[in-house]
């Protein structure tokens, strides 16, 4: 059943037809008038085009006969070439009006090339008297091809006024004619739209009104739709509705009553998870023992362990406290270094660490535990399984709107469509960061923190070592707005 698919379609149909038809119509007419004009135009244009020519044939004249050269002459020559092209163009421009006009402008044209030739061979003759005096012929016969000139545009001018003026008479009608148009258009797609609305809107309205007696519960009235459409099944199938309705909201009672107790068995099985948490250790008394630990290695002359210690107490509560908050880069700097710390006392000589950061640009915005992840990443496959072991090296660098992370290692490295999947999430790094948190998730907490795709890099080769680069933006986008992106 498709009736108002179709009265909306028809609608369509008929309103894009009256518009081409406008247009075609337009067009054709446009068409046609700028075809005319460009034919008037272009009769000035070759008026013009000859009297341009002989002036530029007098001066070139000049040039020669006060310093003959084959430039000179060549220009001459090229001009004149010019002018006998525009003779028979001219000859296309005759009517009634301006035949004898015509007829004189092109024996004008004639002339000043003879008299041009003549110069040329009295100065060539070394007579530069003769040769003068058709200089002033030729610049006499210029100076009437210029009045002819003015005078033939002058007699199409009158010719052609009424063309002109029907131009303009025709354009104003066609502007009364497009409001005329756009008003009749306006009205009857008003008129149709109200019909074919009313006629939707209406069945709908008793629908509605039918729907607030069913919310009030009144189920036994019916609803009556007169309309031949679509409406008319939903109107049916509402009915069907009514009539299920008390069977329905008995069912929906029953459900509601279960998922109360599917609740309140929810609740209780997280009280218990609360209270099993609640028998665990508490971080604090683990914090509390390894520094009294430590203080008591250092007191024992332990001075090393003193430190390990700190550093894996230091970094335990920031793992523990800080996971669900954003940090400055210069918070996750400073944990870094005493993981390296930690990692150093642990391969000594067989881990090479290597930094190179820019204080400048530790101020900005990051996600706790970004950093530590990825170096744990680096250590698990470019440091243990190396008998030598290997070498990290981490910059960060100022670049304008974004800071630069770098984190490159000496590995085994790996293949262009192994670094893409990581990047998408389709390959989980290998267990073993001790913060439970892998390289994907890091990607995914950056991307929703500044609200960006386009944040992390991995350049890898087999055999080559593997640099990863963290694109972090100064400023944070709005999709990342709020304490909800902390992550």
């Amino acid at each position: 059943m498709n009736t108002i698919q179709k009265k909306v379609l028809t609608l369509t149909t008929v309103v894009v037809l009256i518009m081409m038809t406008i247009w075609i119509a337009l067009t054709y007419y446009n068409r046609q008038t700028q075809v005319q004009y460009n034919a008037i135009l272009q009769r000035y244009l070759i008026l013009n085009e000859v009297n341009v020519a002989s002036q530029h044939l007098i001066t070139d004249l000049n040039n020669y006969l006060s310093m003959p050269s084959s430039t000179n002459l060549e220009k001459i020559s090229l001009g004149k070439e010019n002018l006998r092209s525009s003779e028979l163009e001219i000859w296309q421009l005759g009517h009634q009006e301006n035949e004898f006009e015509l007829v004189n402008y092109i024996n004008l044209m004639g002339s000043l090339i003879e008299t041009i030739d003549r110069a040329i061979s009295l100065h060539t003759q070394q007579d530069s008297e003769a040769a003068s005096r058709e200089f002033n012929d030729a610049a006499r016969i210029a100076n009437y091809i210029s009045d002819t000139t003015l005078a033939l545009v002058d007699k199409e001018l009158k010719t052609y006024d009424a063309f002109y003026r029907s131009i303009i008479e025709q354009s104003a009608e066609l502007n009364q004619l497009g409001i005329w148009l756009l008003l009749f258009l306006t009205f009857s797609l008003i008129v149709v739209m109200y019909t074919l609305s009313r006629s939707i809107t209406r069945p709908i309205n008793q629908l509605t009104e039918a729907a607030n007696a069913l919310s009030r519960g009144e189920f036994d009235s019916e609803v009556q739709v007169d309309s031949k459409d679509e409406l008319a099944f939903l109107a049916k199938t509402f009915n069907r509705m009514r009539l299920n309705i008390n069977n329905l909201i008995s069912e929906i009672q029953m459900k509601a009553q279960l998922e109360k107790e599917l609740q309140e068995n929810k609740l209780l099985l997280q009280e218990s998870q609360f209270r099993s948490l609640q028998s665990q250790i508490n971080p604090h008394f683990l914090f509390n023992t390894l520094n009294t630990i430590s203080k008591k290695a250092y007191l024992e002359g332990a001075a090393q362990t003193s430190d390990l210690l700190v550093n894996i107490a230091g970094l335990l509560r920031y793992n523990l406290k800080r996971l669900n908050r954003s940090v400055t880069l210069y918070e996750e700097v400073t944990v870094l270094k005493q993981y390296i710390d930690i990692q150093k006392n642990r391969f000594t000589d067989r881990f090479q660490f290597n930094e190179e950061i820019d204080d400048t640009a530790l101020s900005i915005p990051i996600p706790a535990l970004t950093l530590q992840p990825i170096i744990e990443n680096a250590v698990i496959h470019a440091i243990e399984p190396q008998e030598d072991g290997g070498m990290i090296a981490f910059r960060v660098k100022d670049q304008q709107d974004i800071v630069l992370i770098e984190i490159e290692d000496d590995g085994p490295g790996m293949s262009d469509q192994k670094a893409k999947q990581l990047l998408e999430g389709l390959i989980v790094p290998k267990e073993g960061h001790s913060t439970g948190i892998g390289f994907t998730n890091v990607i995914k907490r950056l991307r929703i923190f500044y609200g960006r795709d386009d944040l992390v890099n991995i350049e890898s080769e087999i055999g080559q070592g593997t640099k990863i680069s963290l694109l972090i933006p100064k400023q944070r986008g709005m999709a990342s707005g709020g304490e909800a992106a902390d992550c």
